[in-house]
């Protein structure tokens, strides 16, 4: 049974836009939302596939489960489950995560794996860093991670295994060929598994920007690696994410992330917002993948945290932030 939204300061607009653009087949008309001056049910544009990384939530999936099937939504991204990254899960804890998913009528849009978020060995970024979401791995890691990821998709029903560039090197150009050159290996592993591999823009890996994204997508040149847009990473190397890095990105990437960055007045240093609290233009960005008839899965990235560190009311913030923002065409 899903669950149902008690806030009482949820207007009903947005509740009526929770339930109606995120859902397949929610309704026989469009949203508002989703229609231009004059358009009709024939006429209905993509839905969003929205979802969100549910350790933004909370790493215990039955709360974060809950909080998913609050808003209705129907995706998930799983990266941390309780206390442990995804690719560390025992197998009862698999079947248990896989049970939980199934009885609240969520799906699994992809599988965020920490590969490639590591030292390159020719070209060692700093002393080896670990990724902060519980992952203790190195590049000798690589083949067998790939195998279990693709394993994994499998197990929750997905085609796509979200991966990376390795830590960003002093001079990313001279790093670029040898990232190319792993990246259009590990596609050619995943074509043989039926699995689309998702390179994020990670400003702290070779691939940051939208335009090093969309440059390493080209060049590899493989149905099997597709883009993990993230235009909160872009702002973080200075480029304007909209439309300057999604113009470069169009066409490219078969999911997103959604955050929002702010500038503090007082430092000038950049920092996480709730959507709509910072300055990317997520109106403009989501209406862009709209038009273009985007497809792919969205996640919410909250990363921002509210005062008291509340994450699950972090995450709400930000996804009603996000809301209002669709609520208003």
């Amino acid at each position: 049974m899903r669950l149902t939204l008690t806030r009482r300061d949820f207007s009903s607009g947005v509740v009526g836009l929770a339930a109606g653009l995120f859902r397949p087949g929610a309704g026989s008309e469009a949203s508002p939302a989703l229609r231009g001056p004059g358009t009709g049910p024939q006429n209905r544009k993509p839905e969003f596939k929205l979802g969100i990384i549910t350790d933004e939530i909370t790493e215990d999936l039955v709360r974060a489960l809950g909080f998913i099937s609050t808003y209705s939504l129907e995706f998930c991204e799983l990266r941390e489950v309780w206390d442990k990254n995804i690719m560390n899960l025992l197998p009862g804890e698999l079947d248990r995560a896989k049970e939980l998913i199934s009885r609240q009528r969520v799906q699994v849009s992809d599988i965020a794996s920490p590969i490639f978020k590591y030292n390159l060995p020719e070209m060692p970024a700093r002393a080896e860093k670990r990724d902060t979401f519980r992952a203790d791995f190195t590049d000798q890691d690589s083949d067998s991670l790939l195998q279990k990821s693709f394993e994994l998709a499998r197990f929750f029903g997905t085609t796509k295994v979200r991966i990376f560039s390795f830590w960003r090197a002093g001079q990313p150009e001279k790093a670029y060929p040898l990232v190319r050159d792993r990246l259009a290996k590990a596609a050619a592993l995943a074509a043989k598994s039926g699995v689309v591999l998702m390179l994020e823009n990670e400003h702290e890996c070779n691939i940051g920007t939208g335009k090093e994204l969309a440059r390493v997508v080209r060049d590899v040149n493989s149905p099997s690696l597709r883009g993990n847009w993230d235009p909160g990473n872009a702002v973080m190397l200075g480029e304007v994410p909209y439309p300057g890095g999604y113009k470069e990105v169009r066409g490219l990437f078969a999911h997103m992330h959604i955050k929002d960055v702010k500038r503090d007045p007082a430092t000038g240093k950049l920092a996480w917002a709730p959507v709509g609290g910072g300055f990317i233009d997520w109106r403009g960005q989501l209406k862009a993948v709209e038009q273009d008839g985007y497809g792919g899965t969205m996640s919410l990235e909250t990363h921002y945290r509210r005062k008291d560190g509340n994450a699950l009311e972090s995450t709400r913030e930000s996804l009603e932030g996000l809301l209002k923002i669709l609520e208003s065409w």
